[in-house]
């Protein structure tokens, strides 16, 4: 049997935080990675690349949503991305190429590309008492491959990452084995103002949910050009969430009008004003099986035999054998105990703008001291069937 090297991507379960609706966000007091564990350089490599990981995801929601139009999507282009360029320190000649250009990395130097995901990936394991955050992946490879050294000291040193030996001809155990490194997210929420509701699954259909209910004071835009609304949703530290609730039947409007340059016309849009925010309490699992998702960027050397990953191990028929990618996005009223009920405001005098996120909707997660996108997601059926 050929050699495989299988590839697991650990996609840790973003945040744990108090309280996804609580509005008192304060990123001044949330600084991560020192200039002196960093540095400015190291800083600047980052957000490009940060950027360039936006663009790359992006790029793949399009065309998952054209493939799958009516399907949720929730992945997390951060995470594949990464993945990636870690995987790319085995890679040579075209499949190397092929990789730097699905995935945006073609103007970024080598030497840059991986010491700007090592910069990123310490901003966000940082510990913080307000979210606790795992990102990272793992490696898993067949256990008759015998990796170079280098490799492996530069996939632990520059991506904190594990290599695993695993029996590939037992696949279903491989699988099993991949999926355990995946956890989820958990955003806290007052089950006291969760009330059953209607969301919109089109013209004539509706599926019953919980949804949940907070007034306070957020970042809400109105896009006429695009016909939707856009609601900034701020975590306890350096993360955000932004929601875009197309008008109904407006949804294929704005995917195709998605792009850095509408990311930030939405942020001059958005007036922090006083709103009665509602948002369905969910679970969304969506997996993935990265061959398939990233041929329609046109990847396909690193899976197949005459790839090049001589540069983790001599076999000329080494190639990507499992690759996994599944995330799961929990919204609902549980957190970290004893943070429920805290967090209370004083609000101006004026009449709140109500944003009710009852139909299909775009959610997008972000670190925002780099612009770095870490999670997308199309919300069709929050029920998840």
């Amino acid at each position: 049997m050929n050699p495989l090297l299988g590839l697991g991507l650990l996609l840790a379960g973003l945040l744990t935080v108090e309280g996804l609706l609580k509005p008192n966000f304060s990123p001044e007091n949330h600084e991560a990675v020192s200039q002196g564990q960093g540095g400015k350089g190291k800083g600047t490599v980052a957000q490009e690349l940060a950027k360039h990981n936006a663009d790359f995801g992006l790029k793949l929601f399009k065309k998952l949503s054209f493939h799958t139009p009516d399907n949720n999507i929730f992945f997390s282009p951060w995470s594949i991305s990464m993945a990636f360029s870690m995987l790319s320190l085995g890679a040579q000649d075209s499949t190397l190429a092929e990789i730097k250009e699905g995935f945006n990395f073609r103007s970024i130097p080598e030497k840059d590309l991986h010491e700007g995901f090592h910069y990123l990936i310490r901003r966000l394991n940082q510990r913080n008492p307000d979210h606790r955050l795992g990102l990272g992946n793992a490696l898993f490879i067949d256990q008759k491959v015998k990796p170079q050294q280098k490799f492996l000291t530069e996939v632990k040193n520059m991506y904190e990452a594990d290599t695993i030996p695993t029996n590939f001809q037992n696949s279903e155990n491989a699988q099993k084995q991949i999926n355990n490194y995946v956890t989820r997210w958990k955003h806290e929420f007052d089950p006291k103002e969760t009330k059953e509701d209607d969301f919109l699954l089109d013209r004539n259909k509706t599926v019953k949910v919980p949804m949940m209910f907070h007034v306070g004071m957020y970042k809400v835009g109105r896009d006429d050009q695009l016909s939707c609304t856009v609601l900034e949703m701020p975590y306890q530290s350096n993360f955000t969430a932004i929601f875009v609730l197309p008008d109904e039947g407006k949804m294929k409007q704005v995917e195709e009008a998605l792009g850095l340059d509408t990311f930030d016309r939405w942020q001059e849009l958005l007036v922090r004003r006083v709103a009665d925010v509602f948002v369905p309490r969910l679970t969304i699992t969506s997996k993935y099986d990265l061959k398939k998702m990233l041929s329609h960027l046109g990847i396909s050397k690193i899976f197949e035999e005459h790839g090049d990953l001589t540069r983790i191990s001599p076999h000329r028929n080494l190639k990507v054998g499992e690759a996994v990618h599944k995330a799961t996005l929990k919204m609902d009223e549980k957190g970290t105990e004893g943070a429920a009920g805290s967090g209370a405001q004083t609000l101006p005098m004026e009449t709140p703008i109500r944003v009710k996120i009852n139909h299909r909707f775009l959610l997008m997660i972000w670190e925002t001291k780099m612009n770095n996108l870490l999670f997308f997601g199309k919300i069709v059926n929050p029920s998840g069937r």
